[in-house]
Order: C-alpha cells, then structure tokens, then sequence
C-alpha cells in the first residue's frame, strides 16, 4: 500500500489536510494521520487534485508520426497534469472499423502513459458519406464518435448518425464548421483587426450555423451530443438555448480560446481551428462556462513540426499544442490574477464535469473506491513556459515564454503504468 501524507487535498470541493491511502491503483482511504507499514509520499507544500481529464487531442499516431506519437503525447499528458485523454480519429488508418480499432486500440495500450481512450469516426475516412457500424465498434469498448477536422455536411448523413448514437446510446461529438462560409486561405477571425493585417477571415458563422442545424437534430434525435471547441458568441447562446430546450448537450471551450483574442495573432503559432475570435466572443466564453451554457475546458491539443508551422500565415496548418501548459496558465490568468475562479471551479471544468459528462467511472474526483488518478501540484512555483523543454515533439505554441504561478510535480496514473510496465517486464523476461 502507499500513503499520501501531509498534503492539501481537494475532497468534496474543499482543500482539507488528510492524508490518501491507496491499494492497487484505487483509494481506500481518506481520513487525517493514516498510520501504518506503508510506502510514503510526503505532499508538504503541495495540493493533491484528481488527475485532469482531456476530452480533446490530437495524438497523431498511427499516420502522422512525425508530430507526435502516443508515447510522446501522453507524457505531454501526464507532464501538464491529465492522467485521461480521449485522441481524436483523424489519424491513418482512420478508426472506422473493426480490425482497424483493434489495432488502434493494441497500439494505445502499448505506448500510452496515461489513460487513454480513442474516438471513432462519425463517418467513414470522415469522408461525410457513409455512417459507421456504430454497433460493431461499442462492442469494442468505444462510445465516442467525431469526424474531427471536418463537420459533417450533409443533414441527412448527420440524422442518420444521431439516430444511431440514440439507438446505441453513444455520443456524437461535432467538429462544427460549414465549408460554405470559409474561403480559401482563410486563417483567422473575421474582423476589422486581423483584415488590417492583410490576412483573410473565417466568420463566426462558419462554426454556429453547423452547430445550430445539429442541435435541431438532436431534439429530433433525442441523441446525447458534444460541441467540441466552442469560440463564438452565437454558439454559446446555441448552446444555452438548446439545454434550455432539455436537450442532452455539451459543449467545451479551449484554453487558447479563454486567454487570447484576434488581436493578440502574431503568425501561425497563433492560427488554430476555429481561429481566436474578438473580445465580445472570449468574454463569452468566460461566461458561458461561468453559467453553465459551456461544460468542459478541453485542449485541442495540435502538434506539427516547425518545418509545417515556418510557412506563411495562409499555408501553415491550424493547431498548437496545449497539454502541457493549460492548467498552469488558466490557474494564473483566472484563480490568481483575476480572482475571478476558484481552484475548485477550474478542476472542475478540467476533471469531473468531463469525467462525468463523457461517463468515465471512478475518476474525476478524490474519493474512496476511486481510481488513485492523482496529481501533486505546488501552487506557489512560478515558472516561464519554455518550449523547448515539452514532452511533446511539437512546439508550437503562442505561449512560449509566459509567466506561470504553479508546477505539475507528481502525476500517479503516469507512476502506475510505469510501475505495470516494469512488473511485466519483469515477468516477460
């Protein structure tokens, strides 16, 4: 067994100091000077918060190794604080299929550190054209579907698709965008701002005409559905409007899109899918997430080679990468500079509310009979972001040399798949 002692643990929403006992990967104890023959860790100094939990990144691998591969991407993972992530399906082969996830799912179980499970396409090579076997690929395990990169155009592929999800009780999570609004080459905000600059704009419409045809087929559907990546006023309302309804919706918002702004676009480490949007749409989003109409912080995390991101503004691709760096930045921004959260708040955005929305069991929270999915953070370490030092093989971020007010310093679902990889070494050979 192994004890956590001396640490300042979020337990029920409160920060109190109790000590954590745990016993083959699950917590079986919480209570103040737990005594015994124990291996201990001593948190002096440190507040002990359940793992963070990522419903949204890229890992890139199978198909785009030169990025990011699972091992990579998950130690990114475990290094910003996540013991969960859930990687998007646009990788090659695409997991569509049945032997083609099983494979996916080999080669996850091999290389990550961390939890991780995959999504499966909506629609096959997320072509927009034919639905998947949604039956077959549950019985692998996968209750997540998103064609992300790409809406899913036509309407009736798309209530063929929710029809399913409800038949299967599934979730459909949209990568909403409407190609029609989008012209070539367009690579940020439409604004006044960013046209000054020479550049072409992508519309919030782009984002939340999709998003509201879709929430008209969930009250259709009656099918549970996530918005991935929210950055518009207009789908914040969509939103709002559609739980109001009594829809079984979600939606999340991304760090990059809480802490910066069209005005704040520099180049490509800057340009992202959807792109930084105006003031009006971040405070929004602020309070959207404040007054429930958002659910989840979510990263969207993009890794590509400098080589792809040293292009000029309209021909480098769209993503940064952001595990690494999220919570620490949303900590100082919003808890510490603002005032305007509280820890609790944000683990919750960053941990339970995904981790019960996505129905992810015994995890989220510290608890007892949970899984020991537990991080060790010193809130009073400030560093500068260097990216240069990532974990993960890309680097291309705007927020390479901010200021941070805390640290990730122990990640234990990083510490657990360790330990199990060497027990089976061990027995291996």
């Amino acid at each position: 067994m192994l004890v956590i002692k001396n640490g300042n643990v979020l337990v029920e929403d409160t920060l109190k100091k109790v000590d954590i006992l745990i016993d083959e990967g699950k917590i079986v104890k919480i209570a103040e000077n737990i005594e015994g023959d124990h291996e201990t860790i001593d948190a002096s100094g440190l507040t002990v918060l359940p793992g963070l939990v990522d419903v949204h990144v890229h890992l890139r691998e199978p198909g785009h190794a030169q990025k990011e591969t699972i091992k990579t991407g998950t130690k990114a993972a475990a290094a910003g604080g996540f013991t969960t992530v859930l990687c998007m399906p646009n990788v090659i082969p695409f997991p569509d299929n049945v032997e083609d996830v099983k494979n996916y799912l080999e080669l996850i179980h091999d290389q990550s550190v961390v939890n991780t499970y995959p999504y499966a396409c909506i629609t096959k090579k997320e072509a927009g054209k034919e639905v998947v076997d949604m039956h077959a690929l549950k019985a692998l395990g996968i209750h997540w579907f998103s064609d992300d990169g790409v809406g899913v155009a036509n309407d009736e592929i798309m209530k063929e698709a929710m029809t399913k999800a409800n038949q299967e009780d599934v979730m459909i999570v949209a990568h909403t965008e409407d190609m029609s609004y989008r012209k070539p080459g367009a690579c940020v905000h439409e604004s006044e701002i960013t046209k000054a600059k020479g550049w072409l704009g992508i519309p919030s419409a782009c984002e939340s005409a999709q998003l509201i045809r879709d929430l008209e087929i969930v009250k259709e559907c009656k099918n549970a559905y996530h918005a991935c990546h929210i950055s518009a006023k207009e789908s914040v309302e969509a939103l709002k409007k559609a739980k109001n309804d009594g829809l079984n919706v979600s939606g999340e918002v991304t760090a990059h899109h809480l802490l910066l702004e069209d005005k704040d676009v520099q180049g490509p480490n800057w340009k992202m899918n959807p792109p930084l949007r105006s003031h009006e749409d971040r405070m929004s989003l602020i309070e959207g997430l404040e007054n429930g109409s958002l659910d989840i912080i979510a990263n969207d995390h993009a890794p590509h080679t400098a080589q792809e991101k040293n292009q000029p503004m309209d021909k480098a691709p769209f993503g940064i990468v952001s595990l690494e760096t999220s919570f620490a930045l949303l900590y100082t921004e919003f808890v510490v500079n603002q005032k305007r959260w509280s820890l609790q708040q944000l683990v919750n955005w960053m941990s339970k509310a995904p981790a019960k929305r996505f129905k992810l069991d015994d995890i989220g929270e510290i608890k007892e009979g949970n899984d020991a999915d537990i991080i060790l953070v010193d809130m009073n370490h400030e560093y500068t972001i260097d990216a240069s030092k990532f974990e993960s093989m890309g680097k291309n971020t705007p927020f390479d040399g901010w200021k941070v007010a805390c640290q990730i310093k122990t990640n234990f679902r990083e510490r657990k798949r360790s330990l199990e990889k060497r027990s089976i070494n061990r027995k291996d050979g």
